[in-house]
């Protein structure tokens, strides 16, 4: 099977985006001096909220015994996880990646669970926005990771078969999804996404660096045998 796609999560995939949104809940808890446990943290990554999901809002709240008022709470936060996010650059090994990919007139399309307003927003800062044949987010799909709505999607807007795309994610529900969709998954851990369990993805690296177009290939190949 060739390689024609590569569909890139975003939020600690492309950046690490991730660690700063923990990083402004945690300070947030501190301020009412509870403890945001990092395990309990790590079931809200790349999913949608539902009953396994932890949800900071009414966690903090449950500990606090009352109601916050979050349109002055929210701001706050939110400004905390703004000032790191600033800071960030392209993980490593992406924008070879990208550059490598588009040379070889391999298709490239993010897929994210997050909203547009996040995602090309960070992609525009970053510089990389143009360089993604689409931008594929919660909007678009009726589900969001881990359903494979998302790769399903950016597979048809870029006109290949899920066979021959490679999804690139750091997360379980991430691979989850891209299994579901019938597509070769490549798990790439971050910092926090290290902690969990990727043993379901085709192929794991620590960064992208790692991964080449020959690589990847050779590895579907594999696959499909």
């Amino acid at each position: 099977m060739t390689l024609k796609a590569l569909l890139f999560d975003f939020d600690g995939l492309i950046a690490d985006t991730e660690m700063p949104v923990y990083l402004s809940w945690q300070a947030l808890y501190r301020e009412y001096e509870v403890e945001l446990p990092f395990k309990d943290w790590l079931r809200c990554i790349g999913a949608d909220f539902g009953p396994d999901t932890f949800d900071p809002v009414a966690t903090l709240e449950a500990e606090l015994g009352r109601s916050l008022d979050w349109e002055t709470v929210g701001p706050r936060r939110r400004a905390i996880e703004m000032h790191l996010i600033e800071r960030i650059l392209p993980l490593p090994g992406v924008e070879a990646l990208i550059d490598t990919a588009r040379d070889a007139g391999i298709k490239l399309a993010v897929a994210s669970s997050s909203p547009h307003a996040w995602v090309d927003g960070h992609l525009r800062r970053l510089g990389l926005f143009e360089r993604f044949d689409a931008v594929i987010c919660e909007e678009d799909v009726e589900k969001i990771k881990p359903a494979p709505d998302l790769f399903l999607k950016a597979a048809a807007t870029l006109g290949v078969a899920p066979a021959e795309a490679v999804v690139l994610e750091d997360s379980p529900h991430g691979i989850t999804a891209a299994r579901d969709a019938g597509m070769f998954s490549v798990a790439v851990p971050n910092e926090l996404t290290r902690h969990l369990d990727t043993s379901r993805a085709n192929l794991r690296v620590a960064t992208l660096g790692d991964l080449s177009l020959e690589r990847l290939q050779a590895a579907m190949n594999a696959n499909h045998r």
